[in-house]
């Protein structure tokens, strides 16, 4: 596996079990195993432990919560030949419901439902992406996004109408005019743009105070990556690019995108930003970058730790970019 396939949220190999998606005994057989496990979320938020090590909980498909959902379970692969099932519980109200912290840049708070042990809560993914292992962040991921697009799109994008899950949950079917409709996934470029011994960084409107990041933004149709890039970092900082390539790539379940880490060499280096894009953008030398990672930077935080912001920038440091 190549070091930039252990960016989070990849490189688990789960079985995703698509063979078997449009075979309905196959799936009703795979959620009776007495070894099928359901992956509860609430609101978007997986279901976990917390206590370091922190693992996604699997329930088994008979408990009591699960039978609770309103919504039709979503096979999500296997493991170890067994089913691994999305299951969402978003109708349940919590009693101590903190309104206030639900939907924040980071959801600071912890659900608990009643019927489950005290140890496991229902956590924002953002917040605890780096406590879980590989499989454990694919599967997470990997329900937050389905789950997510299936709260989104609930109608026929065609007439109107309500439409159906079909395919084990990885399809909406129309039962008035028959179209089909499937998940989406938005290509998202982010980029590290480098200039000499500078990197390029910076922040968006409602970050926290002297946090700044890589670059980013969607993909247009009828676009390359290497075009993208280019368009993106013009408008958002007024800085020109040169030679583009391809670095690694992460999905970003938030709430469903497919980040393309590239590399980009600056043809300019002066700034002129769009406000409507970013607050601001500045060049930060190597030197800089080892003390905002230290933490010893006097004004700028580090992109988040798991975001694949933190993890081009970190690799761009030790020189293992591959």
């Amino acid at each position: 596996m190549r070091h930039a396939e252990q960016v989070t949220f990849g490189g688990s190999a789960l079985d995703r079990a698509g063979e078997v998606r449009s075979d309905p005994d196959a799936l009703a057989a795979l959620a009776r195993d007495p070894a099928a496990r359901a992956i509860l979320f609430w609101r978007g938020k997986p279901l976990i432990t917390p206590a370091r090590p922190a693992g996604l909980v699997r329930l088994a498909m008979d408990h009591a919560v699960v039978q609770r959902s309103n919504t039709a379970p979503i096979l999500l692969g296997r493991e170890e030949g067994a089913a691994r099932f999305a299951v969402d519980i978003s109708e349940w109200e919590p009693e101590d419901l903190d309104a206030d912290a639900l939907g924040g840049f980071l959801d600071p708070s912890e659900q608990r439902h009643p019927l489950l042990d005290d140890g496991m809560v229902f956590a924002e993914l953002r917040r605890v992406m780096t406590w879980l292992d590989a499989r454990d962040a694919e599967l997470a991921a990997t329900g937050k996004a389905i789950l997510g697009w299936h709260e989104i799109h609930p109608f026929c994008a065609r007439c109107g109408t309500k439409s159906e899950i079909a395919n084990g949950g990885w399809q909406r079917n129309c039962p008035s005019c028959n179209a089909s409709h499937f998940p989406r996934t938005d290509p998202v470029v982010i980029m590290l743009i480098t200039h000499g011994n500078k990197v390029l960084m910076g922040r968006s409107p409602g970050w926290p105070e002297g946090m700044y990041s890589l670059l980013a933004g969607f993909v247009e149709p009828g676009e390359t990556l290497e075009a993208a890039v280019r368009r993106e970092v013009f408008e958002e900082s007024g800085v020109r690019v040169g030679p583009v390539h391809y670095l690694s790539s992460q999905p970003w379940p938030f709430p469903g995108s497919l980040m393309f880490g590239c590399q980009g060499v600056a043809i300019s280096e002066d700034i002129t930003i769009d406000p409507v894009e970013i607050e601001d953008a500045l060049w930060i030398s190597r030197e800089e970058m080892m003390e905002v990672f230290t933490g010893n930077h006097a004004t700028i935080l580090s992109a988040r730790k798991g975001a694949i912001a933190h993890f081009l920038l970190e690799n761009w440091l030790a020189d293992t970019l591959d």
